[in-house]
């Protein structure tokens, strides 16, 4: 029996596939547990639709992340902190911190995961700090750090 598959089953596949099981493992344990629906006409249409919606809706937050990436990268964020001699801050600058001044200079709104960073900022001047906006978008934000 052909069946579609509703969730992943260990070895059967994943959500979303179209297999084909023996009869009485469709009829005995799949499809009473809701883990699969009888690929029919009909069912299988449905499934390429969902499929089809489910991909635009990814290409456009894939157009979405890339615009933002590029308004990112003409940005830079002037933060001002207190600094003792040789140019080391007093405390850190960590990402929840680039995020706000990314927010209240720019306006825009970027989640402090989203932040590629090995560790918080403690020197003043000029970096650059990789932003992951989407699966294989990252853009780069230059942070200004001055002492007050």
């Amino acid at each position: 029996m052909i069946v579609i598959l509703n969730k992943d089953v260990k070895g059967t596949g994943k959500a979303g596939d179209v297999v084909k099981v023996s009869d009485g493992y469709a009829r005995n344990m799949l499809i009473p547990r809701g883990l699969a629906t009888e690929a029919t006409q009909g069912n299988i249409r449905h499934l390429e639709k969902q499929k089809a919606i489910a991909a635009e809706k990814k290409a456009e937050e894939k157009a979405q992340a890339q615009q933002q990436a590029e308004k990112i990268q003409k940005a830079s964020v002037l933060i001002k902190t207190k600094a003792g001699k040789g140019g080391k801050i007093f405390g850190s600058i960590t990402s929840k911190d680039i995020s706000e001044a990314l927010r209240e200079q720019h306006g825009i709104d970027i989640d402090k995961k989203k932040f590629q960073m090995d560790a918080p900022l403690k020197q003043t001047g000029e970096t650059g700090v990789d932003i992951k906006l989407y699966q294989d978008i990252i853009a780069r934000l230059t942070v200004i750090i001055e002492a007050e």
